[in-house]
């Protein structure tokens, strides 16, 4: 697709024009061309997105809103279980893969989500790349598509391949699809963004901080390991260098091997 090529440039065009940028947050070395996306993004989302999505929710009734979303989602499920396949998660893509037959067919085309008991899960190509071990890179504002990463934007092209919205032939039905998606997820988002309005805050470095947490916990399936603070990494730094200095007050007899007694090197002993 045309679309996708343009996005790939703007990427790279990110990754070589703004090289020797330098800012405070090292995951965002490009921060000043991603606010300028950033910016452009929002006008475009308060000149027509957010209008549209407000007269979606006040015409639409709940029950119609859910099918919607219903239906979309058994889409989005064809890829979550390729990506289970991908990242071996065997168990996992037979549920997911049994959601797709039974709600395309006893849903009605998805419309209603009658998989009782079948646990719905959020698997995508940019998350099994990170399964596999491949860093984040660096954060990037994606025009049109909001903030992601050098991975994740991978990730977002290779997932459009196996997208059953793709396959649709007819190209006016298939921009409709996309519309209808695009303004059903931004319904989703409008109360979420009133915490936004209302907090004095930065919302780029929010909405940055937050999309790059929820990354790392989708990566690792809600258990992210725990980061260390520079404060911390001191404290241990300084406690192991203590411990390891041999006492000089002590009269403890030197029971160090002699290879240790000839170069006068402590001795580490495993911790119990």
């Amino acid at each position: 697709m045309n679309f996708f090529r343009v996005l790939m440039a703007l990427i790279a065009l990110a990754l070589t024009g703004c090289a020797s940028t330098h800012t405070k947050n090292p995951d965002d070395p490009f921060e000043p061309l991603n606010r300028g996306i950033y910016q452009f993004n929002d006008a475009v989302d308060k000149a027509a997105a957010k209008p549209l999505a407000r007269g979606y929710k006040a015409v639409m009734p709940d029950f119609g809103k859910t099918m919607v979303n219903n239906f979309f989602n058994n889409l989005d499920d064809v890829i979550v279980t390729i990506n289970d396949l991908l990242q071996f998660k065997f168990l996992q893509a037979g549920s997911d893969a049994s959601r797709v037959v039974i709600n395309s067919t006893i849903g009605i085309f998805g419309l209603f989500d009658v998989a009782v008991g079948l646990e719905k899960h959020d698997e995508d190509f940019g998350q099994t790349l990170g399964y596999w071990g491949i860093g984040s890179g660096p954060y990037i504002q994606l025009p049109f598509f909001g903030p992601s990463s050098l991975r994740d934007g991978a990730g977002l092209l290779v997932d459009s391949y196996p997208s059953r919205l793709r396959r649709v032939n007819h190209m006016r039905t298939r921009n409709q699809l996309y519309v209808s998606k695009a303004i059903a997820r931004r319904e989703q988002l409008l109360d979420q963004e009133e915490v936004l309005e209302e907090a004095a805050i930065d919302r780029y470095e929010f909405i940055r901080d937050a999309y790059l947490l929820r990354r790392q916990s989708q990566v690792y399936d809600g258990d992210p390991p725990r980061q260390k603070f520079d404060d911390e990494e001191d404290y241990d730094a300084g406690k192991q260098t203590a411990t390891s200095v041999p006492s000089t007050t002590s009269a403890q007899p030197n029971t160090q091997p002699a290879a240790a007694q000839q170069n006068n090197a402590p001795v580490f002993l495993p911790a119990k």
